[in-house]
């Protein structure tokens, strides 16, 4: 994505990313090693992009939300290294490089992501203790963490990876599909948006809508990653293609082909563009970035 907002977002996410890994001593330095070295291997940084750009949108200064834009790439860092473990989706390749416990070993992976996510909240936690005489100021940054802490857990993003796992060979309903897809992957994007609509104390009505768009938004950008897997070169995208057949994972692509799927994409764009419409030209960027995503596929 070239759009100047998103290449402005992003250097002001990588600029700062390594500085809220939690300093370590040198008996434990593996770990931070670990860390750092799938927290730092590149990506889009859509979700802390999203994060920051709702935050300006809604009156805050982008640089007060990086805290809780670290902490979102922090969390979604922690995910793929988990995802990527043998006994999850056994990935050996991301964002173009060994998966983290091809590097490392199983276990040192699994303390890595147990340590960016442990971080992300220490990151916010720690920016919360600056405004401590000021209630407005903590209240809407303990309603970030509340909803990345939501996000997170057992009822969106990990309730999403178990249906997931336990949908391997099987024929799910859309519905079904549309569960996993909504918790695992859509679940930490809309919360991204939703938590720089707070940090800008959005209004009822503006958080509404950045919910939709969040929503239709993350929905998409799933299914988007399904023809991917499809019909991606390695060598962009960053990972193995064809690993979701070989997986016999139950996918919207291997349900409803490739026609369905590019058909329920424009479906979701459409809606989420829908839910900007009051926005005037203060939503361009996030129109762009949910266009951008339909047409790498399309």
């Amino acid at each position: 994505m070239n759009h100047p907002d998103f290449v402005r977002l992003k250097k002001l996410v990588e600029d700062n990313l390594e500085a809220f890994i939690p300093d370590v001593d040198d008996k434990s330095h593996t770990l931070r090693e670990a860390m750092a070295y799938s927290l730092l291997s590149g990506g889009k940084r859509l979700r802390p992009v999203l994060l920051l750009a709702t935050a300006e949108l809604c009156g805050c200064d982008a640089r007060l939300a990086l805290p809780y834009a670290s902490a979102v790439e922090f969390i979604h860092t922690y995910s793929l290294i988990h995802d990527d473990l043998p006994a999850m989706d056994d990935d050996e390749l991301r964002r173009g490089k060994p998966t983290n416990h091809m590097v490392f070993g199983e276990a040192a992976a699994i303390l890595a992501g147990d340590g960016l996510l442990t971080a992300a909240f220490e990151a916010m936690t720690r920016d919360v203790l600056l405004y401590f005489e000021d209630p407005t100021e903590i209240r809407r940054r303990f309603r970030v963490i509340h909803e990345l802490a939501k996000a997170a857990g057992c009822q969106k993003m990990l309730a999403g990876q178990i249906a997931d796992l336990e949908s391997e060979g099987k024929v799910c309903s859309q519905e079904m599909l549309e569960y996993i897809y909504i918790n695992k992957t859509a679940a930490l994007i809309t919360a991204a948006v939703r938590s720089g609509a707070w940090l800008g104390l959005a209004d009822t009505k503006t958080l509404e809508a950045l919910t939709v768009y969040g929503e239709s938004f993350g929905l998409a950008f799933q299914i988007v990653d399904d023809l991917l897997d499809v019909r991606g070169d390695a060598s962009i995208t960053g990972k193995i293609s064809g690993r979701d057949k070989h997986q016999n994972k139950s996918t919207f692509v291997a349900q409803y082909g490739e026609a369905a799927a590019e058909e329920r994409i424009r479906e979701l764009t459409d809606r989420s563009l829908a839910a900007l419409a009051s926005f005037d030209d203060k939503g361009d960027f996030l129109r762009y970035v949910a266009k951008t995503m339909m047409h790498r596929i399309m």
